[in-house]
């Protein structure tokens, strides 16, 4: 009996996506999928990082050139997860929104990160099925108010065609 005891529990903890626990809510899924998608940075698990990715997925950088469509962010981010140490973002808060039809979220995330300081992240997911896929992630780097003319004035010396745009 103990047997079958446990084979329940675990068919009743078992989740539907690798590494993302099953959500009661809307909010709770969609933050299941983010966190989980966070986490495989940390542990440079390729495969499920860019799982959770649409196959048509925009990933906009800190950099102005940094857009990049899922597969090419895949490449350019293969030698960091073959290292085994991809990046770590760890989320401070998260406001998630929807849509009416409740098919579409967007959010936006207070990250802490090692390398960048505190930085920002927001984007949308689209539902595919009963799965919450990551359709574009924009990654940012809060600057503050009375820090902006400094910046503004570096960022224009270092891109100078931009300058007045």
């Amino acid at each position: 009996m103990p047997t079958a005891a446990l084979l329940c529990l675990a068919l009743l903890t078992a989740t539907p996506d690798a590494g993302t626990p099953a959500a009661s809510t809307p909010t709770a899924a969609v933050n299941a999928v983010l966190d989980d998608w966070h986490k495989a940075a940390a542990q440079a698990d390729e495969a499920r990082y860019f799982g959770h990715f649409t196959p048509d997925a925009v990933y906009l950088g800190t950099d102005a050139t940094e857009r990049w469509t899922r597969d090419a962010f895949r490449a350019w981010a293969k030698p960091y997860f073959s290292k085994g140490k991809a990046w770590s973002f760890t989320p401070v808060s998260r406001q998630v929104s929807f849509s009416k039809d409740g098919a579409v979220a967007w959010f936006d995330e207070a990250l802490s990160t090692p390398n960048m300081g505190p930085a920002r992240g927001s984007g949308v997911l689209v539902k595919d099925g009963g799965t919450w896929k990551i359709a574009q992630y924009n990654l940012s780097i809060p600057i503050p108010n009375e820090l902006m003319q400094d910046f503004k004035q570096r960022i224009e010396a270092h891109h100078p065609k931009q300058k007045g745009k």
